[in-house]
């Protein structure tokens, strides 16, 4: 495994170097090594510069060394632009000459067959032995403007700015280069990856996220690996710092399975779609939406909603801007009756009396900017689009000047449209320079706030408080081992209809009660026994869509239906699939609810295994009405994926007729996620119909398939996911000094209401040596950020007692480790009543345990002089205790 020691100094060798060598640095023109050299000696780089070359004494002017290894400084950054047959080898001569990191723009590797792949193996395999990151091969390079870095083959350079721009693609990244120095647009770096074979965009994301120059992170994406890592990373900076993706690759669906609604239904850019969304990530179509957004989203505050006001001086371009945004789920705002009257006031008599507010073509600046304020200062109005068209008595500058006078005055956003060119270049100067976005048509205008307002609503639903489920359910895990193991063993992929309800029911899932007949006679018992109607249906692990084969007979009222259709459904399966092997005739008793559904599973060789919930029935794949998500759920996630599909407005009751529990379907996908989760063998699940009502839901038809290549694997490492579940390793039971009995467990979003009540229990100075003076807010967002960890980078244990039948959390510690896993930072809080009571040496030892068994290699902290205790808790656990300033310490241990 390679080594992370100093990860983020390892990409500062790349991305900040003080010292740069460019191997293969020539003086021919047509040459990549020129381009490179003369990039980077154009570009004003501060720093050394050496270029490395058999062939010359000089390059531009620059001594040029034969080797690396003559260089007498240390090297930062090398980059690599010789034959790909050479670069294995000065990949070995760079380790040895102690390089931070590599640029490797050489093409020919993975993309050129065998010895191709073999060389890009033995790269890596050297990098690690020598800790040197690599970006790369095949790639562009790379540009900081802050430090006049171009060590690219572009034939443009690139302004500075906040945008932190990654492209898989090289020949793409050359073309945005050119389009953002014409659109003025800047970048505080542009990354071209090439083939990924070691720097990632989780890393790229994670060192990006904590740049200071970096207000949002945009990505051109092709294909992904290590999703764990990635969805990680950008959960982890998705909330403070946009990241904005165009996905190349949209129309290929991913391989369906023949048995499977689900392989049909879930298609790979579905799938990416659902890991965006509960990431945060904003997604694109376009290179302009790319950057309208992240322009939109550094310049504007984030709408609260999607009500939009349209301020507009033309009739025309109003109505377009309305039907594209109502077409795109947005909504115009209702004027309210104080607004209307207000307008009144200052417009003419023939203004529109209506959202658009159609101020007229001859009306002033003055009266522009009145019209605004008066629309933004409605309380329904979530954000302003002001249209401009130049007309003989209009004033397109001023009018500009007013728009970014009550922009800066008002906490909404707003967006300007000038239509024209020449007549309004002015005007657009002064809309960039007051840091409003401006658009030349209604339509992107429109779908900024469209993809903003998205944006806002994906990060509040991400940080979500889930309720509690409605009551604890504990799977019978061991029985689903025996029947999986059991059937892997004989070597069978399908589980029977029988078998798969079998697998549902240990995860308190309800299913319809059924018996497998081999014979007429005994379907005609068992229908008796469970009473009329009843329904047959053929059992065979080979038959995937019994309907298909005309294999299920409904509504069955008597002994002579029974037999009847016994008879014609094994004559069925018989024809239309002879070599089918039929287990018997499934027979159930007949369910009538009004609703039929579809809860589905499929392993996406990304992502893992996502969860699809729709509308179902026979024709599950003609309305295609169905939404995805990744486990693991909680209710707020469930409820979301329920709430996002077009039958929902029927399922929650419509227009008098009752709707259906949907609390207990939001936990039965709570409970379907669990199964996912504690199974990596299982392939794809279909559940249709799911049949549900205002009692509740039940499992009518399910069929289950496996992957015997996930059968040896340790069940409970969670590997397949790409979203750390709930670490429930970590609970124990403990208790205080006093005897009262405690449970340490990892936080979770659920404990809102805990954490809230505990800080009335904080006296002031325990809230001033936890937060260093500053006293937090206690508000949702506040506890949101406390509760609702990614627990692959920050594991918080509270300390939960029960007092006269109520849950209270007393204490919590926490490390937040860094994005690569190697140093973390620790905090604890316990509350002022049960201070004195060991529970910070129970909470700190455990936590260490935790940082030990995570690979962390250092844990620090930082500690106010006065705060006497926890001093000596650090010295009693060998940290090593420094002076920090005044009036603080900084402690770390070392493991």
């Amino acid at each position: 495994m390679q080594s992370q020691r100093s990860t983020q100094s390892r990409l500062d060798k790349i991305f900040k170097p003080r010292n740069v060598a460019i191997i293969g640095a020539s003086v021919k023109k047509d040459t990549i090594g020129y381009a490179v050299m003369k990039n980077m000696l154009d570009a004003g780089f501060q720093g050394n510069i050496f270029p490395v070359n058999l062939k010359y004494s000089t390059v531009l002017d620059r001594h040029c060394y034969h080797y690396i290894g003559k260089i007498a400084e240390k090297i930062d950054l090398a980059v690599i632009t010789t034959p790909a047959h050479t670069v294995p080898g000065l990949v070995e001569e760079c380790g040895k000459a102690g390089v931070g990191g590599l640029l490797i723009i050489s093409a020919g590797f993975k993309e050129a067959g065998e010895e191709g792949q073999k060389m890009y193996e033995q790269i890596l395999q050297t990098a690690r032995k020598y800790d040197m990151r690599i970006i790369g091969p095949n790639c562009l390079g790379i540009l900081n403007p802050f430090l006049g870095i171009n060590a690219s083959f572009a034939t443009r350079s690139a302004l500075k700015g906040n945008i932190a721009f990654i492209s898989q693609s090289g020949a793409l990244g050359t073309s945005i280069l050119d389009w953002a120095l014409d659109q003025n647009v800047g970048f505080s770096y542009f990354v071209s990856v090439g083939s990924m074979i070691d720097v990632s965009f989780a890393d790229l994301i994670d060192y990006f996220g904590t740049d200071n120059n970096t207000s949002s992170i945009l990505i051109y994406m092709e294909s992904l690996k290590d999703a764990r890592r990635f969805m990680s990373a950008a959960r982890a900076f998705a909330r403070s710092k946009p990241i904005i993706i165009l996905k190349a690759g949209k129309s290929k669906e991913g391989g369906q399975a023949a048995k499977s609604h689900t392989g049909s239904l879930a298609g790979d850019d579905a799938i990416y779609d659902a890991a965006f969304r509960r990431a945060g990530i904003i997604r694109v179509d376009t290179i302009a939406q790319l950057f309208n957004c992240a322009q939109a989203l550094a310049m504007q505050p984030r709408p609260r909603n999607n009500r939009l006001a349209i301020v507009t001086n033309a009739g025309g371009p109003g109505v377009l801007a309305t039907d594209y945004l109502i077409g795109n789920g947005g909504r115009m705002a209702e004027l309210s009756e104080n607004t209307m009257n207000k307008l009144n006031e200052i417009l003419p008599a023939h203004w529109s009396h209506n959202n658009p507010v159609d101020v007229l073509g001859d009306a002033t600046a003055d009266i522009y900017r009145q019209a605004l304020e008066i629309c933004i200062q409605d309380a329904n109005v979530d954000g302003i689009l002001a249209i401009f068209t130049t007309q003989a008595v209009s004033e397109p500058a001023k009018a500009a000047i007013e728009v970014v006078q009550v922009a800066r005055e008002r906490k909404k956003p707003m967006l300007a449209v000038w239509m024209g060119e020449q007549d309004v270049a002015d005007a657009r100067g002064i809309l960039e320079h007051g840091k409003v976005p401006h658009y030349r048509y209604p339509e992107s205008a429109v779908d900024v706030f469209i993809r903003m307002c998205q944006y806002s609503q994906n990060l509040k639903l991400l940080y979500e408080t889930p309720s509690e489920t409605p009551h604890e359910f504990v799977p019978d895990i061991e029985k689903v081992k025996k029947i999986i193991h059991r059937a892997l063993e004989a070597n069978e992929k399908e589980l029977s209809e029988h078998i798969s309800k079998e697998v549902m029911a240990c995860y308190d899932i309800p299913v319809t009660k059924n018996k497998i007949a081999k014979k007429a006679s005994e379907a005609i018992h068992f229908a008796n026994e469970m009473g009329y109607p009843v329904v047959l249906k053929i059992e065979s692990p080979d038959i995937g869509h019994k309907s298909d084969v005309l294999g299920v007979k409904l509504n069955l009222q008597n002994e002579e239906a029974v037999h009847q259709a016994f008879d014609e459904i094994i004559a069925n399966a018989k024809k239309y699939q002879p070599k089918a092997h039929i287990e018997g005739i499934l027979v159930e008793p007949m369910i009538d609810k009004p609703f039929e559904l579809f809860i589905g599973a499929k392993k996406d060789p990304i992502f893992g295994p996502v969860i699809a919930f729709g509308q179902g029935g026979i024709a599950v794949e003609v309305f295609k009405d169905t939404r995805l998500g990744l486990p693991p759920l909680n209710m707020a996630l469930a409820r979301q994926i329920i709430r996002n599909t077009r039958i929902y407005p029927l399922l929650k009751g419509y227009r008098g007729q009752p709707g259906i529990n949907l609390e207990e379907l939001a936990f039965t996908l709570c409970k379907f996620s669990y199964l996912l989760m504690d199974f990596p063998e299982i392939a794809e699940i279909d559940i249709n119909p799911f049949m549900a009502d205002a009692d509740g839901g039940i499992v009518v038809d399910a069929h289950i398939a496996l992957d015997e290549s996930k059968s040896k694997r340790k069940r409970q490492d969670y590997q397949h996911l790409v979203i750390s579940p709930y670490p429930a390793k970590y609970i124990r039971e403990t208790q205080l000094r006093d005897g009262t009995p405690a449970t340490l467990r990892p936080i979770r979003p659920e404990d809102e209401p805990l954490v809230e009540k505990m800080f009335q229990y904080l006296s002031k100075e325990s809230l001033y040596y936890r937060f260093f003076g500053y006293v937090p807010q206690v508000n949702h967002e506040f506890l949101a950020r406390y509760t609702q960890n990614d627990y692959d980078r920050e594991i918080a244990i509270i300390v939960e007692i029960e007092e006269n039948g109520e849950k209270k959390m007393i204490g919590v510690v926490r490390i937040i480790a860094d994005a690569w896993g190697e140093n973390a930072e620790y905090a604890i809080l316990i509350a002022d009543p049960w201070q004195k009571q060991g529970l910070g040496t129970i909470l700190t030892d455990f936590i260490l345990e935790i940082a030990r068994g995570k690979g962390i290699r250092k844990v620090y902290a930082s500690v106010l002089a006065t705060n006497k205790g926890m001093i000596r808790l650090f010295e009693k656990k060998g940290f090593t205790i420094k002076r920090d300033g005044f009036d603080m310490f900084y402690v770390e241990l070392e493991f």
